[in-house]
C-alpha cells in the first residue's frame, strides 16, 4: 500500500528556516536603517542604493534595493516593519499549512518595498524549501540518509557565509580596508550553497521521520500477506 499526503514540517526543516529567516530578516532591517539614515527624499529611481557613498558597503556597491515607495525614509520604516514580521513568521509560522506560501508572500513584499534582492531571494528560497515533502513510499536512500545527518553542517557553512558578508565585510574593512572581490564572492557562494545543501539536508531528514513514523514496517515496505 502506498503511503500518500504530506510529512508535517520536522524539528531540522524549522530550525534551518528559522535560522536563515532570521538571518534574511536581519538583512532587511540593515537595508531599512540605510534607507531611514538618507531621510524624507525620493529615491533615484526604482533601484536605489541603501547605503550611498559609505566607504564600508562600497565592496557590495552600496547595497542595492528596489522600492515601489516614492520617500526613502517611509521606504525604510516599511522595510523594516515588514523584516521583522518576515523574521517572526520563519520563525514562528513557516510550518502552518500555507505558512510557506505566506512567507513567499512576505519576501515579495520585502523586495517591492525596499529589503534589497539578498534577502527577498534567500526568503524564497526558504518557502519554496520549507514545503511539506512528500511521504515516502520506499525506504530513503543512502544518499538521503547521508543529506539527513549532515544539514546541521551545511548550515553551519551558511551562517558563517552570510555573517562574513555582513557584518564580516564591514569589520574587514575597518581593521584591514576594503576585502578582495573574490573573498566577498567566495562568502556569497558559501552562504547561498549552504542554505541550499541545509535545506535539502533537512528535506531528507523530514522523509526520513515520516518513513519512520508510518504505521508499520509491512504498510511502509509495501508488501501483503
Amino acid at each position: 500500500m502506498q503511503n500518500s499526503g504530506h510529512a508535517p514540517t520536522g524539528k531540522a526543516l524549522r530550525t534551518v528556516t528559522g535560522v536563515f529567516g532570521l538571518l534574511a530578516a536581519l538583512a532587511g532591517v540593515e537595508h531599512g536603517l540605510g534607507e531611514i539614515l538618507q531621510g524624507p527624499v525620493a529615491p533615484d529611481g526604482p533601484v536605489f542604493r541603501s547605503w550611498p557613498g559609505n566607504e564600508a558597503f562600497e565592496i557590495l556597491d552600496g547595497e542595492p534595493a528596489f522600492t515601489v515607495l516614492p520617500d526613502l525614509l517611509v521606504s525604510g520604516v516599511v522595510t523594516v516593519a515588514v523584516a521583522v514580521v518576515f523574521g517572526a513568521w520563519a520563525v514562528a509560522g513557516v510550518h502552518r499549512r500555507r505558512g510557506p506560501l505566506v512567507l513567499i508572500g512576505l519576501a515579495l513584499l520585502l523586495f517591492a518595498v525596499g529589503g534589497g534582492f539578498g534577502p527577498p531571494l534567500l526568503g524564497i528560497i526558504l518557502g519554496i524549501g520549507a514545503s511539506r515533502p512528500a511521504v515516502p513510499s520506499r525506504p530513503p536512500g543512502p544518499a538521503a540518509r547521508v543529506m539527513a545527518k549532515a544539514w546541521p553542517w551545511a548550515m553551519g557553512a551558511g551562517v558563517a557565509g552570510y555573517l562574513g558578508l555582513v557584518p564580516g565585510t564591514l569589520v574587514m574593512h575597518a581593521l584591514r580596508g576594503t576585502p578582495p572581490e573574490s573573498v566577498v564572492y567566495g562568502l556569497m557562494a558559501m552562504a547561498f550553497g549552504g542554505v541550499l545543501l541545509a535545506l535539502a539536508g533537512a528535506r531528507a531528514s523530514n522523509r526520513l521521520e515520516a518513513w519512520h513514523a508510518a504505521p508499520s514496517p509491512r504498510s511502509r515496505s509495501g508488501t501483503s500477506t
